[in-house]
C-alpha cells in the first residue's frame, strides 16, 4: 500500500553518527551529548510555527461550533496523545467530551506495548467510528514515522465522513503529509539511539502537543490573563492554586477569596467576576454566559 515506504529512508530511522560511539562515554559524557542533541527539538519545532498557528485556529473554531478534537496514535506517540488530552480536564475543565485521546491497542497499550497493533489500518479505522465523527470534528493523527497504517486508516476515514485532519509527524514529505489537511512536521533528525522515537521524536511532539492544545485553550476563553481560570479544583493542593487564581486576578485578601469562591461554588471565573465586577453569583454567570465564557469579555460587558 502506499504507507509502505521503507523504513531506511527516514530521517527518524537512520544512524546519528554524532552518538555512534556513545557505548563507549561515560556517564557524564552520555547524559550531555543526550541534552545537546535535544536542543535540535526546540529548533525544530520552532519551524514549524505557521503549521502549529494554522492548526490552532482550526481546532479552536471547530471547537467553538460544537466540534471534537481526537488525537490518535500508536505506541509513544498515541501514549503522549492520551497524556496531553488527560490534563486538559484539570487545567482547563475540557474532558473526553471535547477531547479524547485514541491508541492503537485500547488501553492496555498504555502501559504495555501491543506493537502489532500500529500495522492495522482497518482498526483505526473501527476506532475512529466506534466516535461517531462528523464534520464539525478534528482528527490529530501522531506518527513520527509519518506512515503507521493505524493513523492512516483513521484519517482517511476522517476525510470521508468530512471531519478536518491535522499530522504531526518528525519526518518530511510523508505519507500523512499528502492526506492531512495540515501536516506539523518538526524534524529533529536522527536519534540518539537509533530509531528510538521515545526520545527526540517523542519530545517534539510533546512541545507541539503542549503548544497547540494551550493555544486552543486560550482562544476558547480556558485563560484569563495567564492564569488558568477553568481549573476543576479536586483537591487540596489544586484548591489553593484557585484561591491564589483569584487574589491574583482580583487583588483581594484570602479570606475575601474564600468567602468568594464557596459563593461562587468554586467557580473561578464566576469569583473573579464576582469580585470585579461587583455581583452576585446569578449575575456573574449571565455576563459569563454573554460573553461566551471569556473574563475579559465578561468584564467589559458588566461595567
Amino acid at each position: 500500500m502506499e504507507f509502505e515506504r521503507q523504513l531506511g529512508d527516514l530521517t527518524t530511522e537512520t544512524r546519528n553518527m554524532a552518538t555512534s560511539n556513545i557505548d563507549t562515554l561515560s556517564t557524564e559524557e552520555i547524559v550531555t551529548l543526550i541534552c545537546q542533541e535535544d536542543k535540535q527539538v526546540v529548533e525544530a519545532v520552532a519551524k514549524e510555527i505557521p503549521q502549529i498557528v494554522a492548526a490552532a485556529d482550526l481546532v479552536s473554531e471547530k471547537l467553538k461550533e460544537g466540534g471534537r478534537l481526537f488525537y490518535i496514535g500508536s505506541g509513544t506517540s498515541g501514549r503522549l496523545g492520551i497524556l496531553d488530552a488527560a490534563e486538559l480536564l484539570p487545567t482547563f475543565g475540557v474532558g473526553e467530551d471535547v477531547v479524547k485521546a485514541i491508541i492503537a491497542g485500547g488501553t492496555q497499550a498504555m502501559f504495555t506495548p501491543v506493537e502489532q497493533a500500529e500495522d492495522d489500518y482497518d482498526a483505526g479505522v473501527a476506532d475512529l467510528l466506534a466516535e461517531h465523527p462528523t464534520v464539525k470534528d478534528v482528527v490529530l493523527g501522531i506518527t513520527a514515522s509519518g506512515r503507521t497504517p493505524y493513523v492512516l486508516g483513521a484519517l482517511k476515514k476522517a476525510i470521508e465522513v468530512g471531519a478536518s485532519t491535522i499530522g504531526l509527524t518528525c519526518n518530511a514529505d510523508t505519507v500523512i503529509s499528502k492526506v492531512a489537511d495540515i501536516t506539523i512536521a518538526p524534524v529533529v533528525g536522527p536519534e540518539v539511539v537509533t530509531g528510538s522515537t521515545r526520545m527526540k521524536a517523542g519530545t517534539a511532539q510533546k512541545m507541539v502537543l503542549n503548544t497547540l492544545s494551550t493555544t486552543v485553550m486560550i482562544k476558547l476563553g480556558k485563560v484569563y490573563q495567564n492564569l488558568m481560570v477553568d481549573m476543576i479544583p479536586t483537591n487540596e493542593k489544586l484548591m489553593k492554586r484557585a484561591e491564589r487564581i483569584v487574589m491574583d486576578a482580583t487583588g483581594v485578601t484570602l479570606e475575601e477569596t474564600q468567602k468568594v469562591l464557596h459563593a461562587a461554588q468554586l467557580n473561578i471565573k464566576a469569583a473573579i467576576v464576582m469580585i470585579k465586577a461587583q455581583c452576585d453569583f446569578r449575575s456573574a454567570l449571565a455576563l459569563l454566559e454573554k460573553a461566551d465564557g471569556v473574563v475579559g469579555r465578561a468584564l467589559q460587558i458588566g461595567k
